[in-house]
């Protein structure tokens, strides 16, 4: 084998897993994530808060269904027809409060001139004992794995009241859930599946370096034969 036969052969074998590379690279970069606040919100009864909720990369997601719920919240089983309402649901660039909890009609807002930058944060007014719980951030129509975060919040009565209590929006305090944090799993997807493109690219280092190493020894028992015994 020739000198330029052996270059050919190991340009084609390069191309052959650099591309592949450069493909699962550039999708695991462009995944989309829903992304809650790592530590809890705490406030006392009777201030405004934020739970913290974006998408990450931002993304416009003013013309998609946003809702927050309350995970925790069953249906009754003794009643076929019931259901779980909505903390805040916005629908159609809109709030539609007939889906909305009693106790939370004309306590919640989005931000939605931030919509367009992925922000789907929640704020509730006049915080009670009872809003204390886990909150469930969820886009339907996202097109990614993971739709869903959880925000917690812990109402504390020995806490003097605030004008506002939020979470600071700082990367290090959001965090994705995991499947099984969540109890209604209908929009939720596990980590797992973030580290489909991580496992891809490693089998696909792994296979360079088969190439790589079968072309140089088929190279070195080529120059073995030609030379004279």
């Amino acid at each position: 084998m020739g000198v330029g036969e052996f270059s050919y052969r190991i340009s084609i074998s390069t191309l052959i897993v650099v591309f592949p590379l450069l493909f699962v690279f550039r999708l695991a970069q462009g995944q989309l994530h829903v992304v809650g606040s790592l530590q809890p919100v705490v406030a006392g009864p009777g201030d405004d808060v934020i739970l913290p909720c974006q998408v990450e990369p931002a993304f416009n997601v003013a013309g998609l269904t946003v809702e927050w719920s309350k995970p925790d919240l069953r249906p009754d089983p003794n009643d076929r027809l019931s259901r779980v309402d909505y903390v805040h649901l916005y629908r159609d660039a809109h709030e539609v409060p007939d889906m909305k909890l009693p106790s939370y009609i004309g306590r919640t807002a989005l931000f939605t001139d931030s919509l367009r930058e992925g922000n789907i944060s929640l704020r509730i007014t006049n915080v009670t004992q009872e809003d204390e719980g886990r909150y469930r951030c969820f886009i339907p129509k996202l097109k990614s794995q993971t739709r869903f975060s959880i925000v917690r919040l812990i109402v504390d009565p020995s806490l003097t009241e605030t004008v506002t209590t939020k979470a600071q929006l700082d990367p290090e305090n959001f965090h994705v859930p995991d499947l099984n944090e969540e109890i209604d799993n209908k929009g939720g997807s596990s980590e797992r599946c973030r580290l489909i493109p991580v496992v891809v690219l490693c089998v696909f280092i792994l296979l360079c370096f088969a190439v790589g190493g079968c072309l140089i020894t088929e190279s070195q028992k080529a120059e073995l034969k030609k030379r004279p015994i």
